[in-house]
């Protein structure tokens, strides 16, 4: 499985936007974008980037927004692209539906996990069940009714309900938590409503991938 290991502060940089790929450091002094000295594009020649953007550069950075908010590459985000053409709904929002409905973005939001990055790592080491099975792949969709579970195990359990001690966002009405538990459940589908990407255009993004 392909994933980016670089630093992640230097995605937010390229895009000027909080993605909240590090949970809460994100909202504290620590973030670079809160920095004078650290705001602004990486690289070393970082002035060559405030010229104005073309349009196809526009579309490429909300796609490019998304795909790290969510950590995807290439290749995932277009087979997501070609499931939410498929749909019935508005192509923007089905795409932005898709994506909420990974695995690592709904234990995230549960509060199992600081970030997606590391909510990535909890499933990948096997920490996580749905339906009483264990499910190590990021990027499972879930549907109406499944219920997302810490395994029982005791290194399991203690790592979850460090996080959920921790106090993360407050849990969406699509999901549910039973915190005594350490069990969440979808109760209906994500809305793009409920995604917190910082302020991304789908229209932008469906002109990109449908060239």
């Amino acid at each position: 499985m392909g994933r980016y290991t670089g630093p992640v502060c230097r995605q937010c940089r390229r895009e000027g936007k909080k993605l909240h790929l590090k949970g809460v450091r994100c909202e504290t002094a620590k973030c670079p974008l809160e920095r004078q000295w650290r705001n602004f594009p990486p690289g070393m020649h970082s002035w060559r980037r405030r010229r104005k953007a073309s349009s196809y550069g526009i579309r490429l950075r909300e796609k490019q927004k998304v795909k790290r908010y969510y950590g995807v590459l290439e290749r995932q985000f277009m087979v997501y692209f070609r499931m939410a053409e498929r749909a019935r709904a508005n192509t923007g929002d089905a795409l932005i539906t898709v994506l909420e409905r990974r695995l690592d973005n709904v234990i995230c939001k549960l509060g199992f996990a600081p970030s997606r990055r590391a909510a990535r790592q909890v499933i990948g080491h096997g920490h996580v069940h749905v339906n009483g099975r264990k499910v190590d792949r990021p990027g499972f969709l879930v549907s109406v009714g499944d219920r997302i579970s810490a395994r029982p195990t005791e290194r399991s359990q203690k790592f979850v309900r460090a996080n959920l001690g921790e106090g993360g966002p407050a849990v969406q009405p699509w999901l549910q938590l039973d915190a005594g538990q350490l069990e969440g459940r979808v109760l209906a589908l994500p809305t793009p409503e409920d995604a917190q990407v910082p302020a991304v255009q789908t229209q932008l993004i469906i002109e990109m991938c449908s060239r």
